[in-house]
């Protein structure tokens, strides 16, 4: 499961995707395999030119094994940057195959060791292929065909694309709930990691809405964390997937209901993150929107906060405090921010959505919820 964000004032660095790191793997693999060198280093374009980020970039290769006369393997260390991301530091490799019969110049896409393979319905690629996204797969059929063309090579390739320990990892991330089964996804649209814009983190929230539709499930329930996930799930008796782990992103569950809407929505947080909501903000991350206790003290003004309540408000350190406070003077704030919320949220679905918003305190209990009318 996954933990609230933190604050982080210090600048970050950028990093590379899953699906940049199996390019530059798949680059050594053919290089040696057609033209006999063993780079220790090696570059890729990336797929689409990003504002003010390179075009080129290289990568450390951190491994090399000969597996036949038509095959081998090269592998590098994922740096995902200062990018939160359970990949960073991860280890992707890349067996490549010649395929020398006559006239067969496909690449095909094989999941190695650590890489998942889609199981349901709902999601970009059809059911029993390797989870290599889209984006991926053409970057590394764009770098292959060059490659090829520049040996003169008529012959196909294999790509097997595998993550060390990557099954492992795969439990900390939404593909269990998305039926990526034996491992995880190969990502990136554009083979840089912003850190902090959990560019995945967002695709996961996509394909666990498309799957969720796809297999029947009209109710879905996005939450803040673990705590919030576990009150919804147990209050509704959802399954798994129909749980979508939000995180700070409420923006992107609430946009993408417009190209997939569901019957009912429920959105559950912790008190701090939903006051975000409230105040208009789509994405909760510290870095993005901050708690802010004017706001708090004007809606328990409107509640009937007396002039010393709302200078404790504006003075309180944390977002719990200001609630602590409000429920000692009878005045349900968290009702009122759940109210706010749900005017947000609904400004932004479908009018065809059911909307509910929840809240809970920091043991996991509900403390406030509005719910469409």
């Amino acid at each position: 499961m996954w933990e609230e964000s933190k604050e982080n004032v210090t600048p970050l660095r950028t990093g590379l995707t899953t699906g940049a790191c199996a390019t530059a793997c798949a680059v050594a693999c053919a290089e040696y395999l057609l033209g006999a060198k063993q780079y220790n280093c090696v570059s890729i374009t990336l797929p689409k030119k990003v504002k003010g980020l390179v075009k080129q970039v290289a990568f450390q290769l951190t491994g090399f094994q000969r597996l036949s006369e038509h095959c081998v393997r090269f592998q590098v260390i994922k740096d995902a940057g200062d990018d939160p991301d359970v990949t960073h530091g991860a280890t992707v490799f890349v067996e490549l195959t010649l395929l020398t019969m006559a006239d067969d110049r496909q690449i095909n896409f094989k999941a190695a060791k650590g890489v998942g393979t889609v199981t349901r319905e709902g999601l970009s690629l059809a059911v029993g292929e390797p989870a290599i996204n889209p984006v991926p797969r053409q970057m590394l059929t764009q770098h292959l065909s060059e490659i090829r063309d520049k040996y003169h090579y008529e012959g196909g390739f294999e790509v097997a694309v595998g993550v060390e320990n990557g099954e492992a990892i795969a439990q900390k991330t939404m593909n269990p709930r998305l039926g990526i089964i034996g491992g995880l996804s190969i990502l990136g649209t554009t083979g840089i990691v912003r850190p902090f814009s959990c560019a995945a983190w967002v695709a996961s929230i996509y394909q666990g809405i498309d799957v969720a539709k796809a297999n029947g499930i009209n109710h879905i329930a996005a939450t803040t964390g673990n705590s919030s996930e576990i009150a919804i799930k147990d209050h509704y008796q959802l399954s798994d997937v129909a749980l979508i782990e939000m995180g700070d992103f409420a923006g992107a569950v609430l946009k993408h209901l417009k190209k997939a809407p569901i019957d009912k929505l429920s959105i559950c947080g912790g008190f701090g993150k939903i006051t975000k909501l409230a105040n208009g903000h789509l994405n909760l991350n510290s870095r993005e929107s901050s708690i802010d206790f004017t706001h708090m003290a004007d809606l328990a003004k409107q509640l009937g906060a007396n002039d010393d309540l709302q200078q404790a408000i504006l003075s309180a350190n944390t977002s719990i405090e200001v609630l602590t406070l409000c429920q000692k003077n009878n005045l349900d704030l968290a009702q009122l921010v759940c109210k706010q919320a749900l005017a947000k949220a609904k400004s932004i679905v479908p009018a065809s959505v059911r909307v509910e918003v929840w809240v809970i305190n920091r043991k996991g209990q509900f403390v406030g919820s509005a719910f469409d009318e």
